[in-house]
């Protein structure tokens, strides 16, 4: 069993701050890649931002300069932080973690729950 749990998500106005956290536990050979996603209604789910197990980042368009991605020296938790936030970013923000569980020779992709962002303006 593979658990990703996620929290930091808040309402904050425009111009503020928040910063996501996300952790895997349970039965893990290898995290390869961590992420985050999100969802705003209507819309479909997008890419904010990964992390390989090397520390290489990769970011939409959308959040450069604003948000950061990392992982602690372990590798089983990813933070997101998240600075100059506007409206536009308000959404559910998914963990994700493409992962080797103990005794499988291929990595899947697990989701977190969710935790949701909302910016007033």
């Amino acid at each position: 069993q593979v658990q990703l749990v996620e929290s930091g998500g808040d309402l904050v106005q425009a111009g503020g701050s928040l910063r996501l956290s996300c952790s895997a536990s349970g039965n893990i050979f290898r995290i390869a890649v961590m992420g985050w996603y999100r969802q705003a209604p209507g819309k479909q789910r997008e890419l904010v931002a990964t992390i390989t197990s090397a520390g290489s980042t990769n970011y939409a368009d959308s959040v450069k300069g604003r948000f950061t991605i990392s992982r602690d020296n372990a590798g089983n938790t990813v933070y997101l932080q998240m600075l100059s936030l506007k409206p536009e970013d308000t959404a559910v923000y998914y963990c994700n973690a493409n992962l080797r569980p103990l005794g499988i020779m291929v990595t899947h992709d697990y989701w977190g729950q969710g935790t949701q962002v909302t910016v007033s303006s």
